[in-house]
């Protein structure tokens, strides 16, 4: 069996690595024979199980610990200092338990001898492919802080991304919630009192009156039915939705969207450019690059699609002509990578167009939302004003026929 454990050799330094052993007993002692004083010994595939399930941050909290991590990283072997002592600094200004371990691991890896993209690697909840690939370009070429800069772009520009989509949706669903909510508290509690009244008045009510009263019926009589229903068939849609044709099918369907699948196309299109510019210009070679590419697909489609460049560049085909597809990749693009091969610049090319895409994206973003609001609000006021009109027109008609009396 192979364990894992963490301990100090005879000159008091921190050591940790794996070894063969048939218990937990014969891998200490034979710790012991090396000279290793072991504080830890655990199952190295039971720990790497568990490290797994305890660490798995959301995304949002991932990209704000990688990109403060980055940066400062950057700044601080850029100006000198050694790699384990700027480590050291970064897991003393943790700013979560969880990452502050993780940093104090990545210092002890390093401390022990081993490198920076090897020391990620045990964490890869935290650390991407794409990251620790452009970090162990950096260790191999002797230019670690010009990677690190470039990570550090990267994962700003995601971040920056994800800020102006969640900051975008944030009011419409508040305002959905307030709405579904309104309009719960009038059919369950407002709507009763006027039934009562309707009854002692024992007058023919409108039609749109008798729907809502049904209606409100409907929801305070057969609630635990509904809630019956909706729970089976939530967890059943959410256990398609991670199943792969669940996947696919709601990725073909969110392209296929009026407006919105062209706004989703151009953030997929850019962030491919962006990953893909950013690890050329680290020198990681075409074919690896498109495979770290392809695995930050989100949509299935364009997973394929960099798939599909991947084969063709293999053959010797350009990549302009792999990714050729106008569904999924607009002609300016393609014709700019065209002019990137051409000219032997097409890394910096494609971080230019991510850049231009991005600015264009949020302008897009800032204009649906500023037409979505109101139109939330109208349907909002639409349906109150129903609500409304069909608890007081019965009134109406009852007032009007004594006076008409």
């Amino acid at each position: 069996m192979k364990f894992r454990y963490k301990g100090f050799d005879v000159g008091g330094t921190a050591v940790f690595n794996t070894i063969e052993a048939a218990s937990v007993i014969e891998a200490t002692e034979a710790l012991r024979r090396q000279g290793i004083f072991a504080t830890e010994v655990v199952d190295a595939d039971r720990a790497s199980g568990l490290s797994k399930r305890k660490r798995v941050p959301r995304l949002g909290v991932r990209l704000k610990n990688l990109a403060m991590f980055t940066r400062q990283l950057q700044v601080l072997v850029a100006t000198g200092t050694p790699l384990a002592q700027a480590l050291s600094a970064l897991q003393r200004q943790a700013t979560s338990a969880s990452w502050g371990e993780v940093v104090a691991d990545l210092r002890s890896r390093v401390e022990a001898g081993a490198a920076l993209s090897s020391a990620m690697a045990e964490h890869p909840a935290y650390f991407d492919s794409i990251c620790r690939s452009l970090i162990a370009a950096g260790e191999s070429a002797g230019n670690l802080p010009a990677m690190l800069d470039r990570l550090a772009v990267l994962v700003r520009k995601q971040l920056q991304v994800r800020r102006s989509i969640v900051g975008a949706a944030i009011y419409p669903a508040l305002l959905v919630v307030v709405a579904a909510a309104v309009l719960v508290v009038l059919l369950t509690f407002v709507l009763p009192r006027f039934a009562e009244l309707f009854k002692s008045l024992d007058t023919p009510l409108p039609p749109t009156t008798q729907f809502l009263m049904s209606l409100s019926a409907g929801l305070r009589n057969y609630w635990w039915l509904l809630l019956a229903l909706a729970i089976p068939l939530a967890g059943c849609a959410m256990a398609w939705l991670k199943t792969e044709s669940g996947r696919r099918t709601i990725d073909s369907l969110v392209l296929r969207l009026p407006q919105f699948g062209a706004i989703v196309k151009s953030f997929a299109t850019a962030r491919l450019t962006r990953i893909l510019g950013i690890l050329l210009q680290g020198h990681v070679p075409l074919i690896e690059a498109l495979q770290l590419t392809r695995g930050a697909c989100s949509n299935h489609h364009y997973s394929d699609l960099v798939g599909g460049a991947l084969e063709a560049v293999t053959r010797g085909d350009s990549l302009a002509v792999a990714l050729s597809d106008e569904r999924l990749i607009a002609p300016s693009v393609r014709e700019a990578i065209v002019s990137g091969e051409r000219s032997g610049q097409l890394a910096p090319l494609l971080t230019t167009l991510a850049d231009f895409m991005d600015e264009s994206n949020e302008v897009t973003v800032r204009a649906l939302t500023s037409i979505l609001e109101p139109l939330i609000l109208v349907v909002l006021g639409v349906l109150v004003g129903f609500v409304a009109v069909s608890l007081f027109l019965p009134l109406f008609d009852l007032t009007a026929a004594t006076g008409g009396g």
